[in-house]
């Protein structure tokens, strides 16, 4: 169905057993594909700004759901890393063309790598032509989570099977369930380098609350084989959706696209 001033084409994608929707728009290579983060739909800030991007400047832009999130089928808490992962490599390879740049949002950063890590197992290595991660939050279940948990928090997950927080973003409280965690540390990618092929942009609040900018720098040092471009953004929070921000994303994304054409 084309949905009605947008150039985008909305559909569904069966991937096992449950219906993945997306958003794309045909036009040049490289393509920009989005990959949210956690409980983040294809709807939000950056990525109606990447459309609207990618819409002026004749590009080709790809977006979805992940199981549990948006408009998508599934329950959130049967999903885990490796189901997202799978859905967003099914999304790559039956909806989009070409190469791709890879747009990953906290968790859509880990996604993004574990993405390039898959495709590099196929010897598919020409489909990601770069990535842009905005606050990536690789192995954060791991590195960012486990550490800060309480003995009672442990205590909760190990008897009810999950972890239930107040969201600052939702009024709805985040759940993280046990085979979330599990799932997270069969997904690590800062357990060696990363080669990803392809140049990589970060962009990273130095405000942020919920991934500190020492992550970010972590990351870098597991990728000395790429061309990789890291921006500390002082006052930047999490979202990173303030109008310099978006300005700061898009003209990112503008660079990568020059950078691999």
């Amino acid at each position: 169905m084309e949905l009605a001033g947008t150039g985008e084409i909305a559909g569904m994608l069966d991937v096992g057993d449950v219906s993945i929707a997306y958003r794309h728009a045909k036009g040049s290579t490289p393509g920009l594909m989005w990959l949210g983060g956690y409980r983040s739909d294809m709807t939000g800030t950056k990525a109606e700004v990447l459309a609207a991007h990618a819409a002026e400047q004749a590009l080709q832009f790809t977006r979805h759901d992940y199981s549990g999130h948006g408009v998508s089928g599934g329950e959130f808490r049967d999903g885990t890393i490796s189901l997202w992962l799978e859905q967003s490599l099914a999304v790559l390879d039956k909806v989009t063309e070409g190469p791709q740049i890879l747009v990953g949002s906290s968790m859509g950063g880990w996604i993004a790598l574990r993405m390039v890590q898959e495709l590099n197992k196929r010897g598919d290595k020409g489909r990601i032509a770069g990535l842009l991660l905005i606050a990536p939050a690789p192995d954060f279940t791991t590195e960012l989570m486990q550490p800060l948990l309480t003995k009672k928090q442990k205590l909760e997950i190990e008897t009810q099977g999950y972890l239930e927080e107040p969201s600052q973003y939702s009024e709805e409280p985040n759940i993280y369930t046990r085979a979330l965690f599990a799932d997270g540390e069969q997904n690590r990618v800062l357990t060696g380098l990363i080669d990803t092929h392809c140049p990589v942009t970060i962009l990273q609040g130095m405000a942020d609350p919920d991934v500190p900018h020492s992550h970010a720098l972590k990351l870098v040092e597991h990728m000395p084989a790429d061309n990789v471009t890291l921006s500390l953004i002082p006052d930047g929070d999490h979202r990173l959706s303030r109008p310099q921000d978006l300005d700061l994303i898009t003209r990112s994304v503008a660079s990568l696209v020059e950078q691999v054409r």
